[in-house]
């Protein structure tokens, strides 16, 4: 892949930059599981089907849609703190890509950014303790802001330079990233997208197991 003809690299957290996609997974499961084992696997199964997506927005799906309730603020912060309350110490200690060096060096004309559906003050926290925060000095961006309007924002703004590559690991990253005229290649190891080489095939989209195959 000619990484030199791209501006900025956006990268996807969740899956890409941490091998938390399992993390969440749990933590969604935890959080729905006051509400009955059936409607905590239901929740599950549409999160690991629809990553990327905002907690926020999967949690009001969840209450109106999967659970047949009134979508209240007090129910959504329940959810959102028994969520955070399972996810805090996995995100601290699950693996980070590897030879992220590396990738910066080969990348030395391209800005750097996240865009992800994690919550935005979180992924700051969490970067920040991880000691990840000066690899992005384009931002780390996340919910309750989609990333549609994440990207738009940033394209508009001038912060987000073209021509770019997104990388990701679900289909919601695919979509928003060609919406806004960014390319896209899809990293395999540790999504939870199931079928994910169909979509792939079907779409004719660049697949990488590793961040550092973009350069090797």
């Amino acid at each position: 892949m000619n990484l030199a003809r791209y501006r900025t690299l956006v990268f996807d957290c969740d899956g890409v930059i941490l091998d938390s996609n399992r993390v969440k997974t749990r933590a969604f499961h935890y959080a729905a599981a006051p509400y009955g084992e059936t409607l905590a696997q239901a929740l599950v199964a549409y999160h690991t089907q629809n990553g990327g997506i905002s907690r926020f927005a999967k949690f009001e799906k969840f209450l109106r849609e999967m659970a047949g309730l009134p979508v209240t603020e007090a129910a959504l912060q329940e959810l959102l703190g028994r969520f955070e309350q399972e996810s805090r110490q996995g995100l601290l200690q699950c693996a980070v890509a590897p030879r992220l060096d590396e990738l910066k060096q080969a990348t030395p004309q391209a800005r750097w950014m996240v865009v992800s559906g994690a919550s935005e003050a979180e992924l700051h926290d969490v970067f920040a303790q991880r000691g990840l925060e000066h690899w992005f000095e384009g931002g780390i961006f996340g919910s309750p802001v989609s990333k549609d309007d994440i990207l738009a924002r940033e394209i508009e703004n001038g912060n987000l330079a073209l021509p770019a590559l997104f990388i990701g690991d679900s289909r919601y990253d695919h979509v928003a990233s060609t919406r806004a005229g960014l390319d896209f290649v899809f990293l395999s190891a540790w999504t939870e997208f199931d079928g994910w080489q169909a979509y792939c095939a079907e779409h004719g989209i660049a697949i990488i197991d590793s961040l550092d195959r973009l350069y090797r």
